[in-house]
C-alpha cells in the first residue's frame, strides 16, 4: 500500500511540475497524437544532434496520468540514442508509472509513447494494440 501511494504522489507530482513542458523553437522533429474518447493532447518537439536526442519537450493537455507519462518519457529520452528510443516498450512505459492502470486508462499511459513512435519515427503503420486499443 505504501508503494502505491509513493507512485501516486510521484504521478501528481509530475502532473503539477511537469519536467521539459513547453515548446523547442525549430525542431528537428515535431509532432502530436489526441485522444478523441477522452480529450488527451500530447505532442513533443525533438532537438537530435550525431543521432541522439539532445533535447526534448512535451506540450498538451489532459489527464494526470497522460500529462504524467509524457513528463517521466521526456526525462528518459533527453541524452538518449535514437537507436534506443526506439526500444521502448509499453512495458516499460507502464514499470516507470508505476502503478496498475486500468484498461480504460491504457491509452491515457500510452499516449507520449505512441507521440514518440509515430511522429519521431516516422511510422505510418502502428500496432495500435501497442498504444491500449
Amino acid at each position: 500500500m505504501a508503494d502505491d501511494q509513493f507512485y501516486r504522489d510521484y504521478i501528481l507530482d509530475h502532473f503539477r511540475h511537469p519536467r521539459n513542458y513547453g515548446r523547442l523553437e525549430n525542431p528537428d522533429i515535431a509532432h502530436e497524437e489526441y485522444n478523441p474518447l477522452c480529450g488527451d493532447l500530447v505532442g513533443m518537439d525533438f532537438r537530435i544532434q550525431d543521432g541522439t536526442i539532445e533535447d526534448v519537450r512535451f506540450h498538451g493537455r489532459g489527464c494526470a496520468i497522460s500529462q504524467a507519462s509524457a513528463s517521466l518519457m521526456t526525462e528518459r529520452l533527453k541524452g538518449m540514442p535514437l537507436e534506443e528510443a526506439r526500444k521502448i516498450t509499453k512495458e516499460d512505459v507502464l514499470a516507470e508509472l508505476g502503478i496498475e492502470i486500468s484498461a480504460a486508462r491504457l491509452k491515457c499511459a500510452l499516449l507520449p509513447l505512441k507521440v514518440v513512435k509515430v511522429g519521431a519515427y516516422g511510422l505510418t503503420d502502428v500496432d495500435e494494440e501497442e498504444f491500449g486499443s
